[in-house]
Formats: C-alpha cells, structure tokens, sequence
C-alpha cells in the first residue's frame, strides 16, 4: 500500500487570470456610465427645467418711451394741471442712471400746477417761478411726481432758500439751479418709488425781487 504524497502549492486549483480581468473591467466600465448618466441628467436638469430662481422684471418699473412720428396727444381742456395722456414705455433700463438718446426717445413735460415762493439766502429777496419737469420715461414717473408731491415740493423750496440773488439772477446761476432741483426731485423719487426719472426742470415762469 503506497503511501499518499503530501498536498504541496501546485496542487491549489488556480483561477484563469482573464476571467478576474475580465470581471473588473465590466466594473469599471458599469461605474462610468452611471457617472456619465448622472451628468448628464444634472445638465438636462440645468438646462431643460424652467429657472426656479430666475429674477423676474419688476413690472412697476418705468421704461423708456420710444419716439414715434405720430403726434402727441391733445391735452384735455377744463381740466386743472391736465397733462397728454399718460405714455406707455417698451424698453427697459437697469436704473434710471442710464444715459438716453434723445433722438431715440420721448420725451414728456409734467407743469407742476402750483408755482413755488420762498425767501432766498439771508433774507435778501424772495423768488417765485413755475416748473415743469421733463422725463424720457413712460407715465409711471408722472404717477410716482403726483405721488410724492408733498416731498418734492419741500425739496424744491429748501433749495431756493439756499440760493444767493446776486448768483440765481445770472444765467449761469439759473442753470446750477435748474441741476440742483433736478437731483433733488429724483433723490426723492428714488427715495419714495425706487426710480428717479427726471431729465431736466424747466422754469415756466421766475420772478426774482
């Protein structure tokens, strides 16, 4: 009776090298198209889904007013303060700092029904004058002005008080204070509504004693 041969390392079954190969390749090939997968629906989803964040126009905002070859409309008799009937703008602007073509644009004139009286610097005389303001902007600006009226009002007689008589008689000095009301009404504005608006102030009428 022969004795058995002790079991040594090469009699281990070993398993195909390709097959283990061939094993982790499938792997590394399934773990890729579920990356690729994933980006993609990511991609579909930024890019397909409507925008939940989007920040949506503002649709108080005043717009510019385009010029039109048609005339404006007739202002309404009888009425007090009446003004053409309000303007419906179509162009958009970030803030109402942005620069405006004049000869792209609209432009309307808003008389301030009351004139204005105050004492000027020192108690050297008094002035008295009639304004209109202008604006490129449609008939949310107009709105926004006969809203804050009472501010505007006050902002416009604290700048006439600071003025000197000898300075507001010349034409220089009129033109500073036509900058002066200017940027005070749209600082109101801007204050109460969000939106300035104002081009320029207009004297209708300036009497200086």
């Amino acid at each position: 009776m022969s004795k058995k041969e002790p079991e040594t390392e090469t009699d281990t079954p070993v398993k195909p090298k390709g097959k283990v190969k061939k094993i982790l390749m499938m792997g590394i090939g399934t773990c890729v198209l579920l990356g690729a997968g994933g980006g993609a629906g990511i991609y579909a989803s930024n890019h397909f889904l409507p925008a939940t964040n989007a920040v949506k126009e503002d649709p108080n905002k005043p717009k510019l007013v385009e010029r039109s070859d048609e005339p404006p409309a007739p202002t309404a008799e009888g009425e007090e303060g009446a003004t053409a009937s309000l303007k419906v703008g179509t162009v958009a602007v970030k803030d109402d700092k942005a620069r405006v073509d004049p000869k792209k644009f609209e432009i309307t004139y808003f008389p301030v029904e009351q004139a204005f009286t105050a004492n000027l610097a020192d108690g050297s005389g008094f002035v008295q004058m009639g304004l209109s303001l202008s604006t490129y902007y449609d008939g949310k600006v107009i709105a926004n002005i006969q809203r804050q009226i009472v501010p505007i009002r006050s902002a416009v007689l604290m700048i006439l008080s600071e003025q000197d008589p000898g300075v507001v008689s010349t034409p220089a000095g009129k033109q500073m204070l036509q900058r002066q009301l200017t940027k005070a009404i749209n600082s109101v504005l801007r204050q109460k509504e969000g939106f300035g608006g104002i081009d320029n102030v207009y004297f209708t009428s300036l009497v200086i004693q």
